[in-house]
């Protein structure tokens, strides 16, 4: 018998055991963390798993099927050229509007199809960083100051990373960079998967275009037609499976119809459509044995390791830290106290709470703009604002899955030093 390992089991039970048995159940903080927490994950699950985890677990999927390795050793791989990888990276999240966890499915998709450590974290970084909107967002709510230093700082963040990480761990990547790159395998030609890759992140971002404070003007008109855009795209990806991928025409129509019947009857509710669109195309495409089938089982493999870890995390960051506007075991007067003035420690306390909350696509700006009026500084305010749309807990549980410990706490512990440091000069002027 392994007694170091019966005394190991031992010990978490009766940690287990001890836990139940002191557990707070009555108290009242601890009772409203815990709804707090269950609000939270219900919210996540209405608002981000269907619309946004689900067309990047499907866009990772296709990655991993359609896109050759050869390619990604070519443009983003060790050997790859760095100015080039480095500035596809940076600027992903000028076309991808998403947050710090629907970006995961993607980046474990380049990183197992053979990506250099640098660029993946760069891309990791920058998706929900460098989002256009969010920065247009800052500027007009917060001080074109703040917009302008969020936007440079972001892409100067992703770069300065990537690079950081490459070196920290430059024997590992040596070591990948000596793998021979494979032929390419071209079944295709390249604008076709462009087109497809294309169709795809168009239903992601027109999917989730959000809602603007404006009733008039192009962000908000595209608001209004949101779901027609993204049909638009759902019926251009159709049509690209039947002429190029060799799915029979007679499974793309029994796949739309459900949609189509659903969206008619039910034209208040458009998410119904969407999700009988994505369960039709699973159902059509999961027993085949071509590439779309793999397409389907890849996608299924990348939703079976990341949801439940996301999920799990949004528990656990909502009995900590609760909701927007609400609060869990931490009290946000502790938070508000901890970011006033721009003291190193204000800056730190930005970046390290910034770090650890799960912030929606947007949703940073309202929740700022409410610290700000508490008294947080302009330095931590820009911490915040850098460290918090990129990171999360649930972001971090899930890339320690993909990347290892030792790379995620470098990871982390990069970005936050680096935002309070950012916060720092950016205060001291402003």
């Amino acid at each position: 018998m392994d007694w170091k390992r019966e005394w190991k089991t031992l010990v978490w039970i009766v940690a287990f055991f001890i836990g139940c048995y002191y557990l707070p159940v009555g108290n009242g903080r601890f009772d409203n963390a815990v709804m707090e927490s269950l609000h939270l994950v219900k919210w996540y699950a209405r608002e981000h798993v269907l619309l946004c985890l689900v067309p990047a677990f499907f866009i990772a999927g296709a990655i991993a099927v359609f896109v050759s390795q050869a390619s990604v050793l070519k443009y983003l791989g060790p050997k790859a050229n760095k100015m080039l990888a480095y500035g596809v990276a940076s600027m992903s999240g000028t076309i991808l509007a998403v947050c710090s966890c629907t970006i995961l499915p993607l980046f474990s998709g380049i990183y197992k199809m053979g990506a250099g450590l640098g660029p993946a974290t760069a891309f990791l970084y920058a998706g929900p960083a460098i989002n256009i909107l969010a920065i247009i967002l800052t500027a007009r709510i917060l001080g074109p100051e703040l917009g302008i230093a969020r936007a440079v700082g972001a892409i100067f963040f992703s770069v300065i990373i990537g690079l950081l990480m490459h070196f920290f761990f430059r024997k590992e990547e040596m070591e990948k960079a000596h793998i021979e790159m494979p032929e390419a395998e071209v079944t295709r030609p390249l604008w076709q998967n462009v087109l497809y890759f294309a169709a795809m992140v168009g239903i992601l971002v027109f999917a989730n275009w959000g809602k603007p404070a404006e009733t008039t003007g192009l962000w908000h008109t595209i608001y209004g037609n949101k779901w027609l855009i993204t049909g638009i795209f759902s019926a251009a990806l159709g049509l690209m499976l039947m002429t190029w991928y060799g799915l029979p025409k007679w499974q793309v129509v029994l796949a739309a119809v459900p949609a189509f019947i659903l969206a008619f009857l039910f034209s208040g509710h458009p998410t119904l459509a969407f999700v009988a669109g994505v369960l039709a195309l699973s159902v059509v495409i999961s027993p085949r044995e071509d590439e779309t089938g793999e397409w389907f089982r890849e996608s299924w493999g990348f939703a079976k390791q990341i949801l439940p870890l996301l999920l799990f995390g949004v528990l656990i960051a909502g009995i900590l830290l609760g909701r927007p506007g609400q609060e869990g075991l931490i009290p946000s007067t502790w938070v508000s106290r901890a970011v006033g003035g721009n003291s190193l420690m204000a800056n730190f306390a930005a970046s390290f709470a910034g770090a650890f909350m799960y912030f929606a696509t947007l949703t940073e700006v309202p929740i700022l703009q409410g610290l700000i009026g508490s008294g947080m500084g302009k330095g931590p305010a820009l911490a915040l604002l850098l460290a918090g749309p990129a990171l999360s807990l649930p972001n971090m549980l899930v890339i320690r899955s993909i990347m290892g410990t030792k790379k995620t706490v470098v990871f982390v512990c990069l970005v936050i030093v680096m935002a309070t440091i950012s916060g720092l000069i950016f205060g001291s002027f402003f």
